[in-house]
């Protein structure tokens, strides 16, 4: 069977999945036995955990991820996930990472200690440039490929994930989609919560939650988190961070508020960049053998600081500034590929790498939304601008070339060559402008046309600090969408979408001059879909379906990420299903499933001097498989079990399809006992069939080499309490 007939196959009983539970005729939960809606809510002087968050597909939630608009999902024509933070800690999500792809729709991890540990692949494209992140709204520029923060869960209030181009919100970097992390708000009302776990492997978190009023016209809020833990490799798999994130918020009037927020986070992650396949496959004697040296050492540190304004001088017109420094100071030092030597049967170790980024970002969001009529109809419409400066430094020590090899078993790790240690390569200046502005007309009571548009101009400015040659490159984008929204019953909407989008010629503030030359790469997406809510809300239920083409895509070179190549053409089309069910006795079903079928369709690359054609392969790092599923049971008073399954199809390591990283299925377990109103205790189990699978490789010739393995069988027990 072909992949196009079992993508069609698939489609079908993904929308069977959807018809069966109305069959059910399904009754939503009664009476506070669904945990995953629990929340930190005062009341009085104190505070309990009720049922105030909003739990599934949340189609009736604001959502301004996906529409500076502040739409609902449902009023979107766009494929729209809203996680809430307290539904990601409920299931042991602990980092964003987890969060998004345990419950998102088709999203995935290429996590990497050189990306930051926080890399997405959506819809058939992977990597930072083309999965753009967001803090509350606000952009960081991806320095070398590398986005450190947020990665704590604590402090988040939602995660909201747009699939799909969405340049016309955010600018370039955003063609396969958007994550955008929202925190938790001062609160006039008092809050107090904290939490304590313990694991294996040494595993220790405490985290801690208050917020209240400081007088009349001033609230705050404050989080702060902390993790460790030995880590399940040896040596150097120890890790451990450190998320602080206060505010202040002051309503000067009824009408209008200034918010004033810093956030800190520090990080020692794991320094753990994969385990070495010996014949194709990783050995039990080997899969908790870190190779790296023994004075390894990886640091992030990250701080950002906002004032945000907002004011609505009447209930038609709403007008918001955000000011904002963000700043980032990362080190690598380390020895970062691994290979098994057939023929000495040694494990052959290069890449002694040393890296410093400074980076620092200053800049202003400005935009302004007004309601009121055109010729007759009702219209929202919503204009502003946005400007940045970036400074970026790069130290490191490309000039130095060494290997050495180890004992596969009891070896020395041996130390980092004081021969080889970083100096300044570079420095860029970045300046980045942008306009842009959103339309809703709504032409009938049932139907409504969206448009957008953005328009973005950057100058880079590179010098090298070795040679003192200089140069300096300017890139403008242009992206748009066009969409009608039906609403079919009060409860269900159809929609049709056609977007574009650009990326950026690798990372842009990191640009190198080789790559100077490259295209900026450009795409277009058609997508069609439907999304209703049925029995009062007990069903939720989404599906879509799309095709997206993206020309002159800027791709690493697989086993030389330093360099790039640019490909002609790729594309992806796919179909995506997800469904949150409420059943009778305190079941509920939560669930996603991501069909794609994604190829190079015009690619040619020099090998050895022979023209290649990597032309109908599957792109590096992406599945064309993804699917979650979380079932809840509350089958006591104040008991609830719940499992979860994850499902990834297989992908490759290099652009021939050589090297294949199978496809697994994970299975989570959780059971959460509420010992008193205020109180709850939690056991995970991770991973619980002890599974051994890739989250990344590298490749060489065809060939992989080593994969950074996920994390094996675990367990932690948390105690949550509020007052």
């Amino acid at each position: 069977m072909s992949r196009l007939s079992n993508l069609s196959h698939s489609a079908s009983l993904c929308a069977l999945c959807l018809l069966l539970p109305a069959a059910a005729q399904a009754e939503p939960a009664q009476d506070g036995v669904v945990l995953d809606q629990l929340s930190v809510e005062g009341r009085g002087g104190g505070v309990s955990l009720t049922r105030a968050d909003p739990v599934g597909l949340n189609l009736r939630t604001p959502d301004r991820g996906a529409s500076r608009l502040g739409l609902t999902p449902l009023e979107t024509p766009a494929s729209v996930d809203v996680i809430a933070g307290e539904t990601a800690r409920l299931r042991g999500q602990n980092t964003v990472q987890e969060a998004v792809t345990e419950n998102a729709t088709g999203i995935t991890t290429i996590a990497a200690p050189g990306n930051g540990n926080g890399a997405f692949a959506s819809r058939g494209f992977a990597g930072p440039n083309s999965i753009q992140q967001l803090y509350d709204g606000t952009r960081l520029f991806v320095g070398a490929g590398t986005v450190t923060f947020p990665f704590d869960t604590w402090n988040i209030e939602r995660i909201e994930v747009l699939r799909g181009p969405a340049s016309v919100l955010y600018g370039d970097g955003a063609i396969g989609g958007v994550v955008n992390v929202v925190t938790k708000k001062p609160s006039f009302i008092p809050i107090n919560a904290a939490r304590a776990a313990i694991g294996s492997d040494g595993t220790a978190r405490l985290a801690f939650d208050s917020g209240g009023p400081i007088g009349e016209s001033i609230a705050y809020r404050l989080n702060v988190s902390g993790n460790r833990s030995d880590g399940w490799m040896r040596p150097e798999g120890d890790f451990r961070n450190l998320a602080v994130s206060g505010a202040l918020l002051l309503q000067a009037t009824p009408d209008l508020a200034f918010t004033l927020s810093h956030d800190l986070g520090y990080q020692e992650p794991a320094r753990y960049w994969g385990s070495p396949l010996v014949e194709g496959r990783i050995l039990n004697a080997l899969r908790f053998n870190n190779y790296n040296v023994r004075d390894a050492k990886v640091t992030w540190a990250d701080n950002w600081t906002q004032l945000k304004a907002e004011w609505t001088p009447t209930a038609d017109v709403t007008i918001r500034n955000t000011a904002y420094r963000l700043q980032s100071r990362r080190h690598w030092l380390d020895v970062e590929q691994y290979a098994f030597n057939r023929g000495t049967g040694l494990i052959d170790r290069s890449d002694y790498l040393e890296i410093y980024h400074q980076q620092e970002q200053i800049g202003n969001r400005f935009d302004a939304t007004v309601k009121g009529n055109v010729f007759g109809l009702r219209n929202e419409f919503s204009a502003g601008f946005d400007v940045n400066h970036v400074d970026f430094r790069h130290t490191n020590n490309f000039y130095f070339d060494t290997s050495t090899s180890v004992p596969a078993m009891g070896y020395d790790p041996g130390l980092f060559p004081q021969n080889g240690r970083a100096i300044p390569a570079y420095a860029t200046q970045t300046n980045q402008a942008s306009v842009f502005a959103e339309d809703r007309l709504i032409l009938t009571d049932r139907l409504s046309f969206l448009t957008g548009v953005r328009f973005d101009a950057s100058n880079l400015q590179r010098n090298n600090l070795q040679t003192g040659a200089a140069f300096e490159k300017s890139f403008q984008g242009l992206g748009y969408r066009f969409g009608l929204v039906f609403a079919a019953t009060p409860d269900t909407s159809l929609y049709v979408q056609y977007a574009t989008a650009t990326d950026p010629v690798g990372s842009l503030i990191s640009l190198s001059q080789s790559l100077s030359t490259f295209k900026l790469s450009t795409g277009r997406q058609v997508e069609v879909g439907a999304k209703g809510l049925a029995f009062s809300g007990g069903l939720e239920w989404t599906i879509a379906g799309y095709r997206i083409v993206k020309d002159n895509l800027i791709s690493a070179i697989p086993g030389s990420p330093q360099f790039s190549t640019q490909v002609g053409q790729q594309s992806s089309e796919g179909v995506e299903a997800a469904l949150s069910l409420h059943l009778p006795a305190g079941w509920r079903i939560d669930g996603n499933i991501a069909l794609l079928h994604a190829q190079y369709d015009a690619f040619t690359q020099n090998v050895g001097g022979v023209a290649v054609s990597y032309a109908g392969n599957q792109p590096i790092d992406v599945p064309e498989r993804v699917a979650n599923l979380w079932l809840n049971w509350a089958f006591a008073r104040d008991w609830e079990a719940r499992i979860g399954l994850q499902n990834i199809g297989q992908v490759y390591s290099d652009f021939g399809n050589a090297a294949r990283r199978p496809g697994y299925t994970l299975v989570n377990l959780g059971l959460d006992h509420q010992v008193t109103a205020n109180s709850r205790l939690s056991l995970r189990v991770y991973n619980v069939f002890d599974k051994v699978y890739a989250i990344s490789g590298n490749a060489v010739d065809g060939v992989g080499t080593n994969w950074l393995l996920g994390r094996p069988r675990s367990f932690e027990i948390a105690y949550n309490v509020a007052w």
